[in-house]
């Protein structure tokens, strides 16, 4: 998760060197792209627990078929997800109040990382399947291989060499969709071999209704739990837009030089997942239980260092992808307070893989809609609208409104996860 992070940051620091335009149209596309990956990875949970579960009680045949059938499901969801982006976009970036050459760059690059959905999905599927078999390790290949070939394919395609046009914002949309088709085929591989997966039988990946039931039912609520994350974004990218394109891009570089010591919280919410649906499936609720406390541990462990680290080199970082003052008081302003939710990300993150491991995930949208959409917009409404503060203010806000969401998952969490040793 590391390298995915850095992953951003090179499209963000490339996107500096084009203009501060160029940094702004990247942040308003980035909220639909996330909303691409919150999708796939909401499902691909899903994916993953019901392929552990179905593992934990000794069914390989079930676990198959959930592997064959969530490829094609996610692979529709994409279709899906292509045809609405390019109808809804350019709407989006209207609302978000951009115009004339900042909407032409925003769709510039947001029409070609739609039409690779396809192959990012396919991805999340395939790595849903190693997860639920304990690999990780497969993915994280595929991150690092990721960095190291967008450092080189970002510059080829933005600037052109001999055959290759130059492209400028689109170069980096492009380099991100031909690095998932490499890494497409490489995690099929991997896959295949756990036999989980073949191609003896394709009807195996036909839809099938009870599956499709059960890959929805269990999917749904992460997933909308991560959508609603995306209009959470659009809600606060909206009223950050109030105070001008510079806040903008340093709000969207902010979030990026964030993600570099968050996300790795988040990929270990993906071991959380993988070890609870499969303890919970063999009802070890023991083992359950020290998977969370061991999660917090080492979870709180890489959010002090986070903390640390991004008050200390927070403005310097920022600095390397845009020389404007003004810019960068906006990106370390939001920066300052963000770092400080870490905590309770990190609760909110593991909590949220619990609830999906042990098959129980209505809350996980109940907690979304609190703290992304209902209770954002209305700390944001008051302090930017109603009193009119500065720029600040706004994460001092969304700080207190994410602590509450946090605490109150971590006791829903808990008090569940009792009443299944005492039903059992």
């Amino acid at each position: 998760m590391f390298f995915n992070t850095m992953y951003n940051v090179v499209d963000t620091f490339y996107a500096g060197l084009i203009s501060t335009q160029a940094i702004s149209a990247l942040s308003l596309s980035f909220m639909i792209f996330f909303t691409i990956i919150g999708l796939g990875y909401g499902f691909s949970s899903a994916i993953t627990a019901l392929i552990g579960n179905a593992s934990g009680k000794s069914k390989r045949f079930l676990a198959s078929l959930y592997a064959h059938k969530g490829i094609f499901f996610m692979q529709l969801v994409a279709v899906v997800l292509t045809i609405v982006g390019f109808i809804m976009s350019p709407y989006l970036f209207k609302l978000l109040g951009a115009s004339g050459e900042y909407m032409n760059m925003a769709l510039d690059y947001i029409n070609i990382i739609l039409a690779g959905t396809i192959f990012f999905m396919t991805n999340f599927a395939l790595n849903a399947i190693l997860v639920s078999r304990g690999d990780t390790k497969s993915y994280r290949n595929t991150l690092i291989f990721g960095f190291f070939a967008n450092l080189i394919l970002n510059p080829l395609f933005i600037y052109g060499f001999l055959f290759i046009p130059a492209m400028g914002l689109k170069g980096i949309a492009l380099s991100t969709v031909l690095i998932q088709i490499i890494n497409a085929l490489y995690l099929l591989k991997k896959v295949m071999e756990t036999k989980l997966v073949h191609f003896e039988k394709i009807n195996y990946f036909f839809p099938h209704k009870k599956i499709y039931k059960e890959m929805i039912s269990q999917g749904i609520p992460s997933s909308m739990n991560m959508l609603i994350m995306s209009i959470g974004s659009l809600i606060l990218m909206y009223f950050v837009s109030l105070y001008g394109v510079k806040a903008v891009a340093g709000y969207g570089i902010g979030f990026r030089v964030e993600q570099i010591m968050l996300l790795p919280a988040l990929g270990l919410s993906s071991a959380v997942l993988a070890l609870v649906s499969n303890n919970y499936g063999a009802k070890k609720y023991d083992r359950v239980q020290e998977t969370v406390n061991t999660a917090l541990k080492y979870g709180f462990i890489i959010a002090t260092f986070g903390i640390v680290f991004l008050y200390i080199f927070g403005k310097t970082i920022i600095s390397q992808f845009d020389s404007d003052p003004i810019v960068i008081g906006f990106g370390y302003d939001y920066l300052v307070v963000e770092v400080l939710i870490f905590y309770a990300y990190v609760v909110l993150f593991v909590c949220v893989s619990i609830l999906q491991g042990i098959k129980k995930p209505k809350m996980i949208l109940y907690i979304a809609l609190y703290r992304q959409i209902i209770a954002k917009y209305a700390i944001a409404y008051v302090l930017v609208i109603w009193f009119a503060l500065e720029y600040i203010y706004l994460w001092v806000g969304v700080l207190f409104m994410i602590y509450s969401a946090a605490i109150f998952t971590y006791f829903y969490t808990q008090n569940l996860l009792k009443l299944h040793v005492k039903k059992d």
